[in-house]
């Protein structure tokens, strides 16, 4: 399993439920990275997609206590059945929001994050990978500029994966 965020220099994730920046180039190695995959969500993010839809060309799964059932994606409502459906499924993606990530962060081998050098005014913050001590820098791209911003593509190791329960 793996993480792939977007953040900003202080490691900020979105404001008021959204996105804080458009960068085209980030949302087509999104695109490309997810496709054909698993993705795993909270219901805010889910929410936060254009019409509330999932996304197009990979299975959606949802974790969500209030979110009714739909047919167009996986709505799990307790944490123990998303690890049972976790422990069959390959390629997964972690998309989000704060508390999906905070909670299956120790699980993911690697961690896909875009690094936006700017500042974003972010209210949600995902973990500093770089001061975290299980967590290494394997590789970062050479800086891309996309929208008027400088990107990096940044790949991050676990060196303490937990097995999912």
């Amino acid at each position: 399993m793996k993480i792939i965020v977007c953040v900003d220099k202080k490691w900020g994730i979105g404001r008021d439920n959204a996105l804080m920046f458009r960068l085209p180039a980030d949302m087509k190695f999104f695109k490309e990275t997810t496709t054909g995959n698993t993705v795993v969500m909270g219901g805010n993010t889910l929410r936060s997609f254009p019409g509330g839809n999932p996304l197009k060309g990979r299975r959606n799964i949802v974790l969500s206590r209030t979110l009714p059932e739909r047919g167009d994606c996986s709505i799990v409502r307790d944490v123990s059945d998303l690890f049972d459906i976790l422990k069959a499924e390959k390629n997964v993606y972690v998309i989000g929001g704060a508390s999906i990530y905070k909670m299956l962060l120790p699980y993911c081998e690697e961690a896909l994050v875009t690094k936006v050098d700017a500042d974003g005014s972010a209210d949600t913050i995902f973990p500093d990978l770089d001061a975290d001590k299980n967590f290494t820098l394997v590789s970062a791209s050479n800086e891309v500029e996309t929208n008027g911003y400088k990107i990096k593509f940044c790949t991050y190791k676990n060196n303490a994966v937990k097995s999912l329960p």
